[in-house]
């Protein structure tokens, strides 16, 4: 599967953007999808995944309750909606894909990764 991350931007403090992640290849069903964010310098941290089935999703506790993941399987294309933006948020944000039920928090359990997409939180 090929990932084909966009949708970020520079916004201020408190807004929304939504970020989208789509796939190209077959059987995007399979696959669990999750959002890792990187700051220049540091490692890449898991922000949020969901499983294969949408009724699993698992977020970082500094993102719980402002991002919501999703997916429209028809799309093969999963969603970060992402509301009350803060600085500490600015970063470049990539979707990766692994073949399983559920998403994982830990980057090396992705083979496939998008090629990523700044988002800038201005104060």
């Amino acid at each position: 599967v090929q990932l084909q991350a966009s949708g970020g931007g520079l916004v201020q403090v408190g807004d929304s953007l939504r970020l989208s992640c789509v796939a190209s290849g077959r059987f995007f069903g399979v696959y669990a999808i999750s959002w890792f964010r990187q700051v220049t310098g540091k490692e890449r941290d898991f922000v949020a995944g969901i499983g294969r089935s949408r009724t699993v999703t698992e977020y970082d506790n500094s993102v719980k309750g402002r991002f919501t993941i999703s997916r429209d399987n028809a799309k093969n294309t999963v969603y970060l909606q992402m509301n009350s933006l803060k600085p500490d948020d600015t970063a470049v944000y990539y979707c990766a894909a692994r073949q399983g039920h559920n998403p994982r928090r830990s980057r090396d359990d992705y083979a496939a990764w998008g090629q990523g997409t700044l988002v800038t939180v201005s104060s």
